[in-house]
Order: C-alpha cells, then sequence, then structure tokens
C-alpha cells in the first residue's frame, strides 16, 4: 500500500516515468544500432546478388555449349527482390526506433525540468550510486 501511495503523487510517477525511460532509452539505442548494421549488410548482399546475376549472363552469353542459366539468374533476381523486401522493412522499422528514441529523450527532457523546476530533483553525482 506505501508502494501504491508513493506512485499516486505526481513525483511519484514522474520518477517512475523517468526510471522506464532511462531503462528503455539505452535499448532502443542498441536495438537501432543492430538494425543500421542489418541494413547495411542487406545492401552488400543486394550488391553481390546484382554483380553475380550479371557474370551469369555474361557466362551465359559467352557459352559455346547450351547451358540455360536463366533459371539461376531469376532464382538470384527473386532473391535481390526479397532482400529489398527485407531491406525497405528493417528501414520502416529503424525509423520508428528513430522517432521512438527522439521521443524518448525529448520526454526525459521535459520531465527533468519540470522536476527541477519544482525542486524535487536533484541530479546524482556519477560517482555516487
Amino acid at each position: 500500500m506505501a508502494a501504491l501511495a508513493v506512485l499516486e503523487t505526481p513525483s511519484g510517477k514522474d520518477a517512475l516515468a523517468e526510471g522506464l525511460l532511462d531503462l528503455l532509452s539505452p535499448a532502443v539505442q542498441q536495438l537501432d544500432l543492430h538494425v543500421h548494421s542489418v541494413r547495411e549488410s542487406q545492401v552488400e548482399l543486394r550488391e553481390h546478388i546484382d554483380n553475380l546475376a550479371s557474370e551469369l549472363c555474361r557466362i551465359n552469353e559467352h557459352q559455346k555449349v547450351a547451358l540455360d542459366l536463366d533459371p539461376y539468374v531469376k532464382k538470384l533476381l527473386n532473391a535481390r527482390r526479397r532482400v529489398v523486401l527485407v531491406n525497405n522493412i528493417l528501414q520502416n522499422a529503424q525509423e520508428r526506433l528513430r522517432r521512438l528514441n527522439h521521443n524518448v529523450a525529448k520526454e526525459t527532457a521535459r520531465r527533468k525540468t519540470m522536476l527541477e523546476a519544482s525542486g524535487a530533483f536533484t541530479p546524482r553525482s556519477p560517482s555516487k550510486p
């Protein structure tokens, strides 16, 4: 009951909200970095698929023996299309994460300003837990 009473006060809610924001912010940033890394890998994979498809077409044109590489080129192009699709999904997710991170930072700053203005917030020293 005492914990519930603390949470019902405005400063208790603000402290809880700030704690949640402090907890979520690093996770959002780390997830954003991972998404960015995956997007870079997707772009690199797409480039390799394009190069391989071009090379297969070139080989197919210069072959004296009738070797049908068209089905393989089509499979590569289909794989490339899927990579582009996944990359677009990741790009949208990363944009949402960026906006979420921005909103978290903005809300944290707003709440800290409110707490400092009310005198309820005293910045902690980094050397003291």
